[in-house]
């Protein structure tokens, strides 16, 4: 060694220095966990307790249980109502305490869930400050068909839909299909947006249907929600308004328990006479419906037979009868205006009945027609400068409908 150059010596230095380094461990070092965050809390520090209120249970008597101190109950039932009155906590409801992680906890948060998405939050300790807050909800594209076998209601439970879906069908169909004439071999297919809560794999919602196809009687139609002028409404293939100036019926009804006719035999006085309405049987007290916007021009009594009743002037061309009333709907009087669906009155049996229906007359330019053969004209259709967009969006959704 004492030969060795100082040059060499260095060499040997750095060689045996380099050779220490390679019996290192080459692991990369860890990356710190991604936080943990309940409620837009940072948890990874804090224990998690849930529970549910019970019944006869108060703010005081939860919160005690956790060793919060009567002054801080006290201090947020009084000061926070504007977040939210704790005196309004129902039972069933959420709610989730955030604890320290010692050997006695300390309750730091408390959490309340007004609903699904919406809580509150409540600082137990430090500033004692609350606020509300929302869950995240993303909402998803599905679609859902059904074979008809007894009734939309049951085909559409079956496939595991929600009730809101049903309505919403219905309501969007309202002008074009009569609901109480479905039948067997009839079909749905249906592309609607499902809302679900982030972290939650239980639905929460329907959000819009986007477009339909209902088979009925053998005849296909469809149906495409579009935004124009600020308002979104469902129109067919060719873009015009399923929505009619007219619904198809004045209420849920039973059975139709008399036709149009211009020779019926009066069930009560027993002479041939015309029946220029058509009567829809149903419970007394069931509501009646405007079938169109339009202005009351007569309410009262009908001397004749017709006991309470309503006329209604749609617009220049049409006038509709409501005969046979229990009662008018509040607020409802000769020179107000009517909106289409809006309740008019209840379904009786006053006047000549035999028992409680609904005789409804339709009259167009002075003149009785049938109910169940007159064609609403429909609302406005997709206006010309709208129709190539309509279209863009409507090819894609029929190829949809047809390949499921």
């Amino acid at each position: 060694m004492k030969n060795l150059t100082p040059f060499l010596i260095l060499l040997l230095f750095l060689v045996s220095c380099g050779g220490e380094n390679d019996n290192v461990s080459k692991e990369k070092p860890k990356e710190p966990a991604e936080p943990q965050y309940l409620y837009g809390i940072c948890i990874d520090s804090l224990d998690v307790k849930e529970g549910n209120v019970k019944k006869n249970e108060f703010l005081a008597n939860i919160l005690q249980k956790e060793g919060v101190s009567y002054n801080t109950i006290d201090y947020i039932a009084k000061k926070h109502r504007d977040v939210f009155d704790v005196r309004k906590i129902k039972v069933g409801n959420k709610y989730v305490f955030l604890r320290t992680r010692d050997s006695v906890p300390t309750a730091k948060y408390w959490i309340y869930e007004i609903d699904r998405t919406k809580y509150a939050v409540f600082q137990l300790s430090d500033s004692l400050a609350a606020w509300r807050g929302e869950k995240e909800v993303v909402t998803e594209i599905e679609h859902v068909g059904v074979e008809i076998k007894s009734s939309l209601w049951n085909a559409m439970a079956e496939a595991g839909c929600d009730y809101s879906l049903i309505l919403e069908l219905s309501d969007i169909y309202a002008w074009t299909i009569d609901f109480f004439g479905i039948q067997e071999g009839d079909s749905c297919k249906v592309i609607f947006e499902k809302k679900y809560i982030v972290g939650d794999t239980v639905p929460y919602g329907i959000g819009n249907v986007l477009a339909s196809y209902f088979k009925n009687k053998g005849e296909g139609k469809y149906a495409f929600s579009f935004e124009q002028d600020g308002r979104k409404e469902f129109f067919d293939e060719n873009g015009d308004n399923l929505r009619k100036a007219f619904l198809k019926a004045p209420l849920n009804y039973r059975r139709i328990s008399s036709t149009f006719s211009e020779a019926r035999m009066h069930p009560v006085h027993k002479i041939v006479r015309p029946h220029h309405g058509v009567d829809y049987a149903a419970p007394s007290g069931t509501p009646v419906q405007s079938i169109g916007d339009g202005t009351v021009i007569d309410k009262g009594w009908d001397t004749k037979g017709g006991g309470n009743y309503l006329k209604i002037k749609h617009n220049s061309t049409y006038t509709t009868t409501y005969m046979h009333l229990k009662g008018f709907a509040k607020g409802v009087s000769k020179g107000c205006k009517v909106k289409q669906g809006q309740t008019i009155g209840y379904v009786g049996m006053t006047g000549t009945a035999t028992g409680p229906h609904l005789d409804f007359r339709l009259q167009k330019n002075g003149t009785y027609i049938d109910p169940l053969k007159f064609k609403s004209p429909s609302a406005e259709p997709v206006k010309s400068e709208n129709m190539e967009r309509y279209k863009a969006g409507v090819d894609s959704l029929m190829r949809v409908l047809r390949d499921h």
